[in-house]
């Protein structure tokens, strides 16, 4: 008896391919999902109305107790710091790339040598060379959280500096951190007193290896139009007609350059400074006798923008803590639907040629 066995060498043919798919599929037709299943899961993807695919299934479940080890780290992909093939756009140089209101609990020393922890939203960048894609955002965050815990000074916040410029690669860098900080304030004649509410910024920046410290206050007090008081008054004085000056809710943002040479400059002295310069700062607590006070205060203290400029100058200019600074005021018009502003600088620090458009609308008091 002669047996003739295939040729199994020979490579197969396309018609051999057909013939071997059409037999397979009227097998998997008829067989149990056990029995497709222990011979390949893939076959059944030959039968009619199973979705055609080559992408292999994919686990629904939450892999809880996977431990990422750092074998398998080191095989993640990382493409904000691929090669420079991966540049988008020109291949120019960024001064400024990080995160933005990243937010934590901060403490910070009072200058009665108390502590208080306040919620700080922070700001931090780094310079990117134009021949790097990007930078590990993440690892700004985790600077700070390595930090957290102590209170903060300049010296801490450069030191935080120090260890993302390392951490990142960069060569220049900017630190913000902005809070809203309590003080005790009395009111001016009942003997009440509350807590008014001071917005401030830190803000360390170096700069081809030049360092500077930066304090930025808003202040908020009422401005009594010197003009309109004396209009007022001549209606009452020839005419007998009651008539009342105008006065309005007004902002200065003063930023000033640090001199610790000259001793620590504490928040609350840079408050005493303004309120020096313009006093009419607004009321916390008020009955009747402290209104009718601010009222006597703001006739002894008129004031227009140009005015309570040069006044926060007059007073930055006595300190010898203070480098540098800049005065931008906001009178927010009660007569007039616009407001009236102004903008001082001294030293070359705060010194620009243009302004952000919307600088002026950031100086509203929202309370």
């Amino acid at each position: 008896m002669n047996i003739h066995l295939s040729d199994i060498e020979r490579d197969p043919t396309r018609d051999d391919a057909e013939t071997a798919l059409a037999l397979l599929r009227q097998w998997a037709s008829s067989a149990t999902p056990t029995e497709i299943a222990t011979l390949d899961p893939a076959v059944e993807k030959l039968l009619k109305g199973q979705p055609v695919s080559d992408y292999p299934d994919l686990s629904r479940s939450y892999p809880a107790d996977f431990q990422a080890d750092a074998a398998y780290k080191a095989t993640l992909p990382d493409l904000q710091n691929g090669p420079t093939s991966l540049i988008r756009g020109a291949r120019q140089q960024i001064q400024h790339v990080g995160i933005s209101n990243f937010r934590l609990p901060i403490r910070f020393h009072t200058r009665d040598n108390g502590d208080i922890t306040l919620e700080t939203s922070i700001t931090g960048t780094v310079s990117l060379e134009a021949e790097k894609k990007g930078i590990n955002m993440s690892r700004i965050m985790r600077t700070f959280y390595k930090r957290a815990e102590e209170t903060f000074s300049f010296e801490v916040i450069e030191a935080a500096l120090d260890d993302y410029k390392t951490d990142l690669e960069s060569f220049d860098a900017r630190i913000q951190m902005r809070f809203s900080f309590p003080v005790k304030v009395q009111s001016l004649r009942s003997g009440l007193s509350g807590y008014q509410y001071y917005d401030i910024a830190l803000e360390l920046i170096e700069q081809d290896g030049i360092r500077k410290k930066i304090v930025h206050l808003d202040y908020v007090y009422s401005s009594t139009c010197p003009c309109s008081l004396e209009l007022s008054e001549h209606a009452r004085q020839t005419r007998g007609q009651l008539a009342t000056p105008h006065s309005q809710r007004s902002v200065a943002r003063v930023s000033v350059e640090v001199d610790h040479k000259g001793g620590c400059l504490w928040f609350e002295d840079l408050i005493d400074l303004c309120r020096a310069a313009v006093p009419t700062e607004t009321q916390v607590m008020v009955k009747r006798e402290d209104e009718q006070a601010f009222a006597e205060l703001n006739a002894a203290n008129p004031i227009f923008v140009e005015d309570a400029a040069r006044s926060f100058c007059e007073q930055l200019q006595k300190d010898v803590r203070i480098g540098d600074f800049r005065v931008i005021a906001s009178h927010q018009e009660s007569l007039h639907s616009h407001d009236a502003v102004s903008v001082l600088t001294e030293g070359q620090t705060f010194a620009v040629e243009s302004l952000d458009p919307k600088l002026f609308n950031t100086l509203f008091h929202v309370g």
